[in-house]
């Protein structure tokens, strides 16, 4: 670590940053030379089968990201197979803000998520990231407790169809409020500003409808269906373009949405420890119910 620092560097402070599912996250406080201090961030990946794999696309994407107005963070080092640290990591630079996970200002920062989105969706790199790969089949989709049975089976035949046809764009794979920061409380009256998005490890290259549903869902479960329903909607009146067909619209949908199915536990965990403590995972398994019910009712 410290051949990564400056001259008359050490560290002074490490402290657990919570809100990741599968790496463990620390800030570390730098005391620098002229007695100042500066912050950095050590992603460290323990006992995880592909983190060599992740940690080499969030390298690349962040090395990719620099100077493109995307606020990022800056690589500093990676050490994706744990060759001079205990477990596969990577340090980069620390951005400032916090994720806001509260149902209050949702209305002002849904169009904030969409425009950063947009703008994402926009990068032309000169070298595409890989092709995204789907987390989810009909055959492994586990159906929510009291599930509408009907609307439920409906939507896995949409997902048993092949993927509709889809012009690529640079995506983050997990675009979603827990990757996204906000100056908090915002500086001006102007209101709360994006400060930062986290997390490029899955960045892919296919359909931006793929990252809109996947950020839909998470709202839905965050703060309930109509806001999962709304978000597509924020993102064409930000300036994004999704497929023109409404069915194709569904797929991706519920591609995502029935992706979660398999996930409830996992991806209510973090958010209950970031103080949505009415969150368990049968509330998440509801509202995941209501959503994919939502999704089907809206195609009929």
């Amino acid at each position: 670590m410290s051949r990564h620092l400056k001259v008359g560097e050490r560290i002074v402070r490490t402290e657990a940053l919570h809100g990741g599912i599968t790496a463990e996250m620390r800030r570390l406080t730098v005391g620098t030379r002229d007695g100042g201090t500066r912050d950095l961030v050590l992603r460290t990946f323990v006992n995880v089968e592909y983190a060599e794999d992740w940690l080499n696309r969030e390298a690349g994407a962040l090395s990719l990201l620099t100077g493109t107005g995307v606020p990022a963070p800056g690589l500093v080092a990676v050490d994706p197979t744990a060759a001079h640290c205990e477990y596969p990591s990577l340090l980069m630079t620390h951005l400032a803000g916090r994720t806001v996970l509260d149902d209050e200002g949702l209305e002002t920062r849904v169009p904030l998520l969409a425009r950063q989105l947009v703008a994402i969706h926009a990068l032309r790199p000169a070298e595409r990231p890989r092709e995204y790969v789907a987390w989810t089949t009909a055959d492994t989709v586990v159906p929510a407790k009291g599930a509408d049975a009907a609307a439920w089976a409906a939507a896995i035949d949409v997902i048993r169809k092949p993927a509709p046809p889809y012009e690529g764009r640079f995506l983050h794979r997990d675009f979603q409020p827990g990757n996204v920061l906000f100056d908090v409380p915002p500086p001006s009256p102007a209101g709360p500003r994006i400060t930062g998005v986290v997390d490029w490890a899955a960045t892919s290259w296919g359909p931006a409808d793929l990252d809109v549903a996947h950020c839909s869902t998470n709202l839905a479960l965050l703060h309930g269906p109509a806001w999962g329903l709304r978000f597509a909607e924020a993102y064409e009146e930000a300036g994004g373009v999704l497929a023109a067909a409404a069915s194709e619209r569904l797929y991706w949908q519920v591609r995502d949405a029935l992706a979660c199915s398999e996930e409830v536990q996992l991806v209510s965990q973090p958010w209950r420890k970031a103080g949505r403590t009415e969150l368990t995972a049968r509330a998440v398994a509801e509202r995941l119910n209501a959503y994919v019910t939502a999704l089907m009712d809206a195609l009929s």
